[in-house]
């Protein structure tokens, strides 16, 4: 059976944004791994292609070797269509019995299991006629499984899904080094530093309340403490951080001061003092020093966010932080509010009070105002120093997919100067 992971270019993508701006939905970080990883693992799958919005797929095959919008990979066996949001705890059932398809109430399709000699039923010249075709002609799946709604909801699922990467993982013991003096709370079972990671003296890692996971080339500088559960990804760096539970940090990153039950998607900097709380962080973003972020209103009711620029949407929760896109950038002494919104490629300038809780993307937003800034090409050219200091390279399909979300979030950026005209 081949395993098609797929994301639509649907209205419910937005709830994914701004970290879904620049990727598929399935790429996102919970946990140790990606919603990609834990339904391939979930499904045993050893053939799988992907088909994702077209303005991202060149520049997303050039990170995957899986085939990317490729109409072949729709025809000539046994397929298992897999939407994005789907949760990969919730497939147990989908891999086996005759043809059907998954829809939710609003009508989306979450899976589709096709067996081969059902295919001549239905159209399979794009992925959308398949699934629309398969929506009308084959039976309907008993239920729909569970599926993602928000991107908050894998900040607030992360701690875990940590603990139970880690325990799928069947990784621990010291492949690394630790140098002296230094301390293990909890059991040494729920630990694991990975071979090339080093951690220095007069750090601390407790694992008494979750597993602690350092991955390969991971460096711990001293007076860090990291508390479990955690992930710190490959060749990422903690300086004296105050590493609490329930985080996340891909490979690359450079952190400290305080983090708190927050996802950074790898390539980006927190280096300095400041609060980063129930976050989730795109890549090549990088936090001024005393950058911070609350997590937690004062009346500790359930915080909303802002995903268009106009609608609040109740999270249910008291603890949301910021959602911050790909290569956005703050300067010193930034304030974020509960439940901020910072898009991709947006520069935030500190005024000295807390900035709004909507900043589109590719907005510059200084002393509380967004303005257009100075242009995507000023933009492009900081990304293109950023990601050269850490040996990557600006390609033509990394622009061409800029310049597409340029055009995607202009609505939502257009009003919002507009307002701040007045």
């Amino acid at each position: 059976m081949r395993l098609i992971l797929f994301d639509r270019l649907i209205e419910k993508r937005i709830n994914f944004h701004p970290l879904a701006l620049s990727r598929p939905i399935f790429e996102l970080r919970c946990g140790i791994s990606t919603l990609a990883d834990k339904l391939i693992a979930k499904l045993s799958a050893g053939e799988v292609a992907c088909f994702v919005p077209p303005y991202m797929a060149p520049a997303y095959k050039a990170t995957t070797d899986r085939p990317v919008n490729d109409p072949a990979t729709l025809q000539g066996d046994d397929l298992l269509l897999v939407g994005a949001r789907v949760k990969g705890g919730e497939l147990t059932t989908a891999t086996v019995g005759p043809s059907r398809a998954a829809v939710d109430a609003d009508g989306e399709v979450l899976w589709v299991r096709i067996a081969k000699e059902d295919l001549h039923k239905l159209r399979t010249d794009s992925i959308d006629a398949l699934l629309d075709s398969a929506k009308e002609v084959l039976p309907a799946a008993a239920e729909p499984p569970a599926a993602w709604n928000y991107v908050w909801e894998l900040v607030l699922e992360n701690p875990a899904q940590l603990a139970a990467d880690f325990a799928a993982a069947d990784r621990h013991g010291i492949e690394g080094q630790i140098e002296q003096p230094h301390a293990i709370r909890g059991s040494r079972n729920d630990v694991y530093v990975a071979p090339g990671a080093v951690v220095h003296p007069m750090a601390v890692i407790d694992a008494e309340h979750g597993p602690v996971y350092l991955d390969e080339g991971v460096e711990v500088h001293p007076f860090t403490r990291i508390e479990g559960p955690c992930y710190v990804g490959k060749n990422s760096v903690l300086l004296g951080c105050k590493c609490r539970a329930g985080n996340s940090i891909g490979p690359m990153c450079r952190l400290g001061g305080e983090v708190e039950g927050s996802i950074v998607h790898g390539y980006s900097n927190k280096y300095h003092e400041g609060f980063l709380g129930h976050a989730y962080v795109g890549q090549w973003v990088n936090l001024g020093a005393l950058t911070t972020n609350s997590d937690l209103k004062n009346d500790y009711s359930p915080v909303s966010v802002v995903l268009d620029g106009r609608t609040p949407i109740e999270t249910g929760s008291t603890k949301v932080g910021s959602l911050i896109g790909d290569h956005a950038k703050t300067s010193i002494g930034t304030l974020l509010n509960t439940g901020a919104y910072l898009g991709a490629m947006t520069v935030a300038v500190a005024g000295g009070k807390l900035l709004p809780k909507f900043i589109p993307s590719f907005g510059l937003c200084v002393d509380g105002t967004v303005t257009k800034g100075f242009g995507k090409s000023r933009l492009y050219a900081t990304a293109k120093a950023a990601i050269s200091r850490r040996k990557s390279v600006w390609t033509e399909a990394d622009e061409a997919l800029w310049d597409a979300v340029y055009e995607l979030t202009a609505p939502a950026r257009d009003e919002a100067i507009r307002r701040g005209r007045k």
